[in-house]
């Protein structure tokens, strides 16, 4: 699909065993920070696969954990020798449930500076090139400068919070976090034909203007966490405009094993399906989408060094449709999306101010289709059965293999 890195799950030792919640097969109840989980691998295999990507010029994402480790058993009578390095009850809070999300206890110094101690090492030891760092949002700030700096490498943090204004100034903390605040009008938005188009609108001001930096979050609409796309509704196009607009919008965009398939698992543990159950069908719907997505967003960046690090925000909407730029205008990218669905009309749009100038020669990428931008700066954009478009300047994509 053209994507220039991976990223897995924890490697750590996991608990061992079934427990009343499952086994530990995602990497979250860690016990040993030191040591490798086994099921996965050994720590030549994991050195090995950091040195494969390495060879084909992309990069490994390690999740992490800071914030827990995993016990099989009551909260109140944990086994703490069985934990490394934190083998005593002296390194943890007392056991409390948590009852209220907004009051955020504090971390012992020491405790600290061995997660600082452990990341720099889990980096350097098998030449990760940027981490994932789970349940950033259970944790006081103060923590994670720190982190980051030891870890040396890109951090993204996982805040599982909508509000935008919870969830930005955690980025004065950390590299970026998970584009949480765009995820939900995302999925609102392309979940069924009725969707709030106006919400994301807002949103993506929202998230530029309130973040410090929107094109280092990261942008999905699947994880681990959360239901799959497919379980809120079957219809392709709404899947393939909510795909494309990952992609083409501010961020890092993460596309989650398995959603490339259309699997349609709903809450944990359904949504974590094996990928190989699929037979990694390259010829699938959205694959052959996101791969091509993929395509004109990494050609757009081969030719404007600004291209990554320009802002994207929406130029049009209305109550089926969003047109979103993203460039400089000599080699910019216009996505407009869809919710009308499969059963949508075929009809044009015409697109107002696109920084496209009159008489301009276009290629929609998805259909490959030539269009030309009329006398009065309007772009005429064929739309047909509620599926996404992407335009870009046809002179631009001379040897690209693209259309």
């Amino acid at each position: 699909m053209g994507f220039t890195a991976i990223w897995i799950t924890p490697v750590t030792y996991q608990l061992q065993g079934n427990t009343g919640d499952g086994t530990a097969y995602h990497g979250y109840w860690q016990q040993d920070a030191y040591a490798l989980n086994s099921n996965y691998g050994s720590a030549a295999d994991l050195k090995s696969l950091a040195s494969a990507l390495h060879d084909r010029g992309m990069y490994l994402m390690v999740d992490v954990v800071a914030n827990h480790m995993g016990y099989n058993g009551a909260g109140n009578t944990v086994d703490y020798s069985i934990f490394n390095p934190f083998n005593s009850q002296s390194y943890f809070h007392p056991y409390c449930l948590i009852s209220n999300d907004d009051n955020q206890t504090n971390v012992d110094d020491f405790v600290q500076k061995m997660w600082y101690t452990w990341v720099h090492s889990l980096v350097s030891n098998y030449s990760i090139d940027g981490l994932r760092v789970d349940t950033v949002g259970n944790v006081q700030k103060g923590f994670w400068p720190g982190y980051n700096k030891a870890a040396g490498v890109y951090c993204v943090g996982e805040v599982f919070n909508g509000d935008v204004d919870f969830t930005c100034p955690y980025q004065d903390v950390i590299d970026g976090v998970l584009d949480y605040p765009m995820y939900f009008p995302l999925l609102r938005a392309f979940e069924s034909t009725s969707g709030s188009i106006s919400d994301l609108y807002d949103m993506i001001n929202s998230v530029r203007t309130t973040c410090s930096d929107s094109t280092l979050l990261g942008t999905f609409v699947e994880n681990h966490d959360n239901p799959r796309f497919a379980s809120y509704t079957e219809d392709m196009s709404l899947a393939k405009n909510a795909a494309t607009f990952t992609i083409m919008s501010d961020g890092i965009p993460i596309v989650y094993a398995g959603q490339e398939q259309h699997y349609n698992g709903g809450n944990d543990p359904y949504n974590r399906e094996a990928t190989w159950l699929s037979g990694y069908n390259t010829s699938s719907v959205l694959y052959k989408l996101i791969a091509q997505t993929n395509a004109i967003r990494s050609h757009a960046i081969t030719k404007d060094s600004r291209y990554i690090t320009s802002k994207n925000y929406p130029i049009y909407q209305d109550e089926n449709t969003l047109a979103m730029h993203k460039g400089s205008n000599s080699s910019q990218t216009i996505t407009i999306l869809s919710n009308l669905g499969e059963s949508g009309s075929t009809y044009t749009l015409s697109l107002a101010k696109t920084g496209f100038t009159s008489g301009m020669a276009l290629t929609e990428i998805f259909t490959c289709a030539k269009i030309t931008v009329d006398a009065s700066g309007n772009v005429p954009v064929p739309m047909a059965s509620g599926e996404p478009r992407i335009l870009y300047p046809s002179s631009k994509l001379a040897s690209s293999g693209i259309c």
